[in-house]
């Protein structure tokens, strides 16, 4: 009878304190309920502005050494003598202005005078320390540095953007480098840290595949997967995570391409390797279509008129007239393909279909020693000097292609200084390589940069 009697007693004493603040209470309430929403939505805002919360993960995919890490990430720490514009033209960096000697073999610059490395020492001459075959480096004074080529070079400007550091990774940028670790000889992540700003820090972490950088992004070991090729995670798409924002740009720095070996029996025919570029689709979703071999954002680049647009009437008539015709039998081609471009191969295969062409797929991981036709991708240079992909005398013509009016195009054309000589030779240099299609070209990649929302706002 007591326990009850304590209970209800209990009972009315709660109901009498909500029933006289029950205003209090109930606002009291709805002020906690705003206060975490507000929190909740507005983190990704607030976070960034807050000097204890400026770092972010970038995720990429590479294996690189401390030798070979992406320019990205260098030219954080560090800059060179010029800069590269985004359509491969040089600008003053550290140097402040050049001359340009005896018709290209001679380079003169000077140097800033008030810049300065991480650790506090003034860059002069001396501690510009490029590492050229076959080039001879005097310094006149502190703020003069020459270089002395053997022959005119004239992607030279474009060669001495690379960035300039001593000491290993101590340079004159915006960031400095805390630390690497390398797992043997590659580098698993380096972290920078602001000149400016100690609280402001980035840490670039490298993993193997697209797959492993999607896995970092979604458990949170990064803020933000760059360069991804697409955007799909399992069955749903980063575009439907609320707290991400995805970035679509164009790779211009890489050019996908069909190389066709142009010492084999069958594609030695000029006939069968344009018949097999006109039977290429005119867009992919993969990336911007793109028929030439510049970027066009290039200075060089100049719009020609052959273009290879998709024309199946045309590819049959210039099979039937190719040394290798034979009525109505079929053409068997073996396509090797680097494993992210095995869907493009399909894509190809089938199209080539159309024009009685059967295509024999393979994946490889590399470039084979020897192949028919090979689908993968090259570096575009920032200067438009492709002179050791297309010169017949270089290791690296992997098409094996001999034209010796693209050989001198492209020896005058690095040769020179002058820049309307320059465009003239590439532009003739695009014309006489399309008209020989040594390669069929593709597409620039989409790249795709996924970000945590609450990191969106830092800027690095």
């Amino acid at each position: 009878m007591f326990l009850l009697r304590r209970r209800r007693l209990i009972f009315w004493l709660i109901k009498a304190y909500f029933k006289k603040l029950r205003k209090t209470i109930f606002a009291s309430f709805i002020f906690g309920l705003l206060v975490f929403f507000a929190v909740y939505f507005g983190w990704g805002i607030i976070v960034p502005g807050l000097p204890f919360n400026q770092h972010v993960v970038i995720g990429m995919v590479g294996s690189y050494t401390t030798d070979t890490l992406p320019s990205d990430i260098l030219y954080k720490i560090s800059q060179g003598l010029t800069y590269v514009a985004p359509d491969g033209t040089a600008k003053p960096d550290i140097a402040s202005s050049w001359n340009i000697e005896n018709n290209g073999k001679i380079y003169v610059f000077h140097l800033k005078h008030n810049v300065y490395f991480t650790d506090g020492e003034q860059l002069t001459s001396n501690l510009v320390n490029y590492n050229f075959l076959d080039v001879s480096v005097t310094r006149p004074d502190k703020y003069t540095i020459v270089f002395k080529l053997k022959e005119g070079y004239a992607p030279f400007l474009v060669t001495v953007s690379e960035p300039i550091f001593k000491n290993g990774f101590v340079g004159v940028g915006k960031y400095k480098v805390v630390s690497v670790d390398v797992n043997g000889s590659f580098v698993n992540s380096i972290e920078l840290e602001s000149v400016k700003d100690k609280n402001k820090t980035v840490t670039y972490q490298f993993y193997p595949t697209q797959e492993a950088l999607k896995d970092a992004f979604v458990v949170g070991d990064v803020d933000v997967a760059l360069g991804l090729n697409d955007i799909n995670f399992e069955n749903t798409s980063f575009n439907t995570f609320l707290n991400a924002t995805v970035v679509k740009s164009i790779d211009y720095s890489h050019l996908v391409t069909i190389f066709y070996n142009t010492q084999d029996k069958m594609l030695s025919d000029r006939r069968v390797r344009e018949a097999l570029s006109y039977s290429v689709p005119n867009s992919f979703t993969y990336g911007q279509r793109n028929y030439d071999p510049l970027s066009p954002l290039s200075w060089a680049y100049q719009p020609q008129q052959i273009t290879y647009q998709e024309d199946y009437t045309h590819a049959k008539l210039l099979l039937s007239q190719s040394a290798n015709a034979s009525g109505s039998a079929k053409i068997n081609i073996t396509l090797d393909t680097l494993p992210q471009y095995e869907q493009i191969a399909q894509i190809i295969a089938n199209s080539w279909k159309n024009i009685n062409v059967n295509t024999k797929i393979v994946v490889v991981d590399s470039l084979p020693p020897s192949y028919q036709a090979f689908l993968g991708d090259f570096n575009l240079p920032q200067d438009p000097d492709q002179y050791t992909l297309w010169h017949s005398g270089q290791q690296n013509n992997i098409t094996n292609y001999k034209n010796l009016r693209i050989d001198k195009l492209l020896e005058d054309a690095r040769q020179t200084v002058n820049m309307q000589t320059r465009i003239n030779d590439y532009q003739d240099f695009q014309k006489y390589l399309l008209d020989d299609a040594p390669a069929t070209f593709l597409y620039l990649p989409y790249s795709y940069t996924v970000t945590r929302k609450s990191v969106a706002n830092i800027q690095l």
